[in-house]
């Protein structure tokens, strides 16, 4: 395995990078008089985060984007409020509150296994494996899959999304923690599941799979927030693209990176002049449709993590690749004044709804706590050899 080599970005690129960081530290450390005892919503209203408990899929996005600040910092300011958060996803996690669903790694990796791997943090530590158990309750042995919503077991949802591929490393880590196999050898199985029900002959993905709860054959795929069942859900693609690299990670299957070159590829071909995709990869210049700034900053990350395991060729080519994503991002998206908004990464999109889907608009063309997550990433991955949370 190679490891983060930032040594051959240009002097300009390091200015912008750095210039980005002080910005989006600024920004965080701002945020904390108001999201330490609360949390953001998941996107902003006007361009500015409203204040909500600890109840939905994205918070993790937040604590994390505070580890990674501490990390690049040194500010207990920082760490305190994390564990604030550290303290009050321990508390959900014995209540189970609002954790039906797969989403337990956005949730859990980013705030309480970083807690533990970053300061040995036991609350975290306790947290993250009781969020691994809740997890490994999803999985279905017809089908060989995680239940990505809804009541275990019901037909209208025997279905996987690709988004899960990024909640699969909670299990890997609780297997490393407690010594049982049992969760590495259900997240290999949803793993290679997702991988043979999800990519397209064409390379880009399906976002969601249904099976038959009786034989668990595979029988469908579809989208929910794509624009239609056989387009390429922007932010969908980039769960595959950084899920093929965590799934490598923690596999060494040589599928993961087979696949890896065709989808991400498929992804880079469809962005327009700017660089950053419309929130669904079938849209191009002069549609009139939002973009979706955050499925850049996943990929970007995801680029930066698999070239740890590619060829020297192909290892320049994607490096490059991330390299002027984040130029792009930082020309046109990130927020510069925080006047201007109290997230970091302008013009994401949570859902935008179409004639062919199951979504309601929300979240359109606001910051999204993932979004500003993954820039944050972005911005540590090339600032140094980063220790991913994930």
């Amino acid at each position: 395995m190679n490891t983060q080599d930032n040594s051959n970005l240009s002097e300009m690129v390091q200015e912008a990078v750095k210039s980005a960081l002080e910005n989006a530290l600024a920004i965080l450390r701002d945020n904390l008089a108001e999201y330490t005892y609360k949390f953001p919503g998941h996107t902003t209203i006007d361009n500015f985060y409203p204040k909500t408990a600890n109840n939905e899929w994205t918070n993790g996005f937040c604590t994390g984007a505070y580890w990674l600040a501490y990390e690049m910092t040194n500010d207990e300011a920082f760490k305190e409020s994390a564990l604030v958060h550290v303290a009050s996803f321990l508390d959900r996690i014995e209540r189970r509150y609002n954790t039906d669903h797969h989403d337990m790694g956005f949730l859990y990796s980013l705030s309480c296994v970083a807690a533990y791997q970053l300061c040995g943090d036991e609350n975290g530590k306790k947290a993250a494996l009781l969020a691994a158990d809740a997890l490994l309750e999803r999985f279905h042995e017809k089908g060989q899959f995680l239940q990505a919503w809804g009541e275990i077991g019901a037909s209208d949802n025997y279905r996987l999304i690709i988004d899960c591929l990024m909640n699969l490393p909670l299990l890997y880590w609780a297997s490393e923690i407690t010594g049982d196999p049992i969760y590495k050898e259900k997240a290999d199985a949803h793993a290679m599941t997702s991988l043979d029900c999800l990519v397209r002959p064409d390379f880009s993905t399906y976002h969601t799979y249904f099976f038959d709860p009786e034989t668990g054959e595979p029988t469908k795929g579809v989208t929910a927030q794509g624009f239609k069942d056989n387009s390429a859900w922007a932010r969908g693609q980039a769960w595959g693209v950084y899920g093929l690299a965590l799934c490598f990670k923690y596999t060494g299957n040589p599928r993961c990176i087979e696949l890896f070159y065709p989808v991400t590829d498929f992804f880079l071909s469809k962005l327009p002049q700017d660089g950053v995709p419309y929130w669904d990869l079938g849209f191009a210049d002069g549609d009139d449709e939002p973009k979706d700034s955050s499925a850049a900053a996943i990929v970007a990350c995801g680029m930066l993590e698999m070239i740890k395991y590619l060829p020297k060729d192909k290892a320049a080519y994607y490096h490059e690749s991330a390299v002027k994503m984040f130029e792009d991002l930082a020309r046109g998206y990130a927020t510069t004044d925080i006047a201007d908004s109290n997230g970091l990464l302008q013009h994401s999109v949570y859902a935008k709804s179409s004639p062919y889907n199951t979504v309601t608009d929300l979240g359109v063309d606001e910051c999204s706590l993932w979004g500003d997550y993954f820039w944050m990433e972005l911005l540590v991955r090339l600032s140094k050899d980063w220790e991913l949370y994930w």
